[in-house]
């Protein structure tokens, strides 16, 4: 039986790595983003469906996950919104938009596939995995970046209480911390640093061996980092 993945949030940075990884592995790939429209290319690199969907929004989740029909074996939830400024400075208004899409959007595409997920019969020992992607902002805020903070730390908290309820149920949930810049389209490391950056591909491989964790050990929560990170 083929098996199915809905990445949420995609883009052509880490999850376009973690796509391609899923489909070499066999995975029936499924693609979601406010804007359809730069997935294409992808989307014909892995013989992907195409979605589009706001993950801060119920209905527009709620009819994703309906289309995506069938058994669905692994979820990601990547949606993020990063908001910079002084504190004092911040729009009301723009930080409750970056807060509804990476932690109420978070929420929302974590519950469709958990109820997705509980009504699947046990295959291999598991209903179903649910990754959350995180960063480094879940767990020590920056300056000049509380909305992005904030929304990661919901994230991380909304983590670890769906592992503790889903995981005797099957359904494994891990929060991972992307501790450390990535090295997506455009973005190079320093010449003067070299190695201080995430491969995208190698964390896309991270997130492969989660999916693959035997549930005698599963984790429910990781951080990845650049090699030369002094911590």
């Amino acid at each position: 039986m083929t098996k199915t993945a809905l990445i949420v949030g995609a883009g052509a940075g880490n999850s376009a790595s973690l796509a391609r990884l899923l489909a070499e592995n066999g995975y029936q790939v499924h693609l979601a983003a406010r804007n359809r429209d730069k997935l294409a290319d992808l989307a014909r690199e892995t013989s992907a469906t195409c979605h589009q969907a706001d993950a801060g929004d119920p209905d527009q989740v709620a009819a994703l996950f309906e289309a995506v029909s069938g058994r669905l074996d692994v979820v990601v939830a990547n949606p993020s919104a990063r908001v910079r400024g002084p504190v004092a400075d911040l729009d009301p208004e723009v930080v409750m938009t970056a807060l509804t899409v990476s932690a109420f959007g978070s929420f929302l595409v974590g519950q469709q596939a958990a109820r997705r997920m509980q009504d699947q019969t046990m295959e291999n020992g598991k209903r179903g995995t649910i990754l959350l992607t995180g960063a480094s902002a879940g767990v020590k805020g920056f300056p000049l970046s509380a909305p992005f903070a904030m929304g990661k730390f919901a994230q991380r908290g909304l983590a670890q209480s769906m592992s503790r309820e889903l995981h005797p149920k099957g359904i494994h949930v891990a929060w991972v911390n992307i501790d450390g810049g990535i090295r997506n389209p455009g973005r190079v490391e320093p010449a003067d640093k070299p190695g201080s950056m995430l491969d995208p591909d190698a964390v896309a491989q991270t997130f492969l061996t989660l999916i693959d964790q035997d549930r005698s050990a599963w984790s429910s929560e990781i951080a990845i980092r650049p090699w030369v990170e002094n911590f």
